[in-house]
């Protein structure tokens, strides 16, 4: 159970730093390779009557854009000094749609997390809902000012859907590493889930694996799920992502939203 290829979002936001450093960690520690990827976009300029005007405005705007990249190339080649092999993509274009072509060479993608209270990372940044939405590979969640991550202490959010079954799956190079890993199902249901069938296959891959069954938790699912990592000292939560529709999710609201808006963990997501 190896990690081959961990590819980054990299953007000149104020979290893009530590989260370069987090994944030349875990390209260090697997001895993957470590691909920086990023994506700028040539912003059209204001319709302007003077067509040599607008001609200027267009050019100025593509240096601007050849000079972010370069800028992030930068960043990536001095934040990933710890991992051993790495290399740079980027493009002029949509940042999104790059990084979810890329993605079909790499084992896992990094981004960032993007609340309401985290600022503007900018034009560069790649947006994990529509990302987990379109890239068929797991995506690390990483949250703003961490550096670093142990993955000792997991936390795998169950729930008995494809999305949850994929991203055990998907994150079994963690698990199998790890000094502990709970699984935890929240709601009144939860010893329906088939908890014990996901804890016997993680035991059967050399995991060693606990059973929590929540069933009348205090708060909502998300910050329940959270609560419970943070009093294990997990750092890291494994989960399905959008067991229903995306667009259901952000209107009515749903675990994946909120872990996305909030978690101060890490998170392994897959759809």
């Amino acid at each position: 159970m190896t990690i081959s290829n961990i590819m980054v979002s990299v953007d000149l936001g104020a979290a893009a730093s530590d989260r370069v450093r987090l994944t030349a960690g875990l390209a260090e520690r697997f001895g993957s390779k470590l691909t920086g990827v990023a994506g700028r976009p040539v912003l059209g300029p204001i319709p302007i009557g003077d067509v040599l005007q607008a001609e200027r405005a267009w050019a100025a705007e593509e240096r601007s854009a050849e000079e972010d990249l370069a800028a992030a190339q930068a960043l990536f080649a001095r934040e990933a000094a710890a991992a051993q092999s790495r290399a740079w993509r980027s493009v002029t274009g949509s940042p999104l749609a790059y990084l979810a072509a890329q993605a079909r060479s790499a084992d896992l993608v990094v981004v960032g997390r993007q609340g309401p209270g985290d600022g503007d990372p900018g034009v560069m940044a790649v947006s994990v809902g529509p990302l987990l939405m379109e890239v068929g590979r797991p995506v690390l969640l990483t949250p703003p000012g961490l550096a670093h991550l142990a993955a000792k202490r997991i936390v795998v959010a169950w729930k008995d859907t494809r999305e949850a079954r994929r991203a055990v799956h998907d994150a079994l190079p963690l698990l199998a590493r790890a000094d502990k890993v709970h699984i935890a199902v929240v709601g009144p249901a939860a010893d329906q889930e088939g908890a014990e069938d996901a804890a016997a296959y993680l035991s059967g891959h050399g995991v060693t694996v606990t059973t929590h069954l929540l069933r009348s938790p205090e708060i909502n699912p998300a910050e329940e799920i959270l609560r419970f990592a943070r009093r294990e000292e997990a750092d890291l939560v494994v989960m399905g992502a959008y067991g229903r529709s995306r667009l259901r999710e952000w209107i009515f609201g749903g675990v994946t939203r909120d872990i996305i808006q909030t978690t101060p963990l890490c998170c392994l997501m897959s759809h």
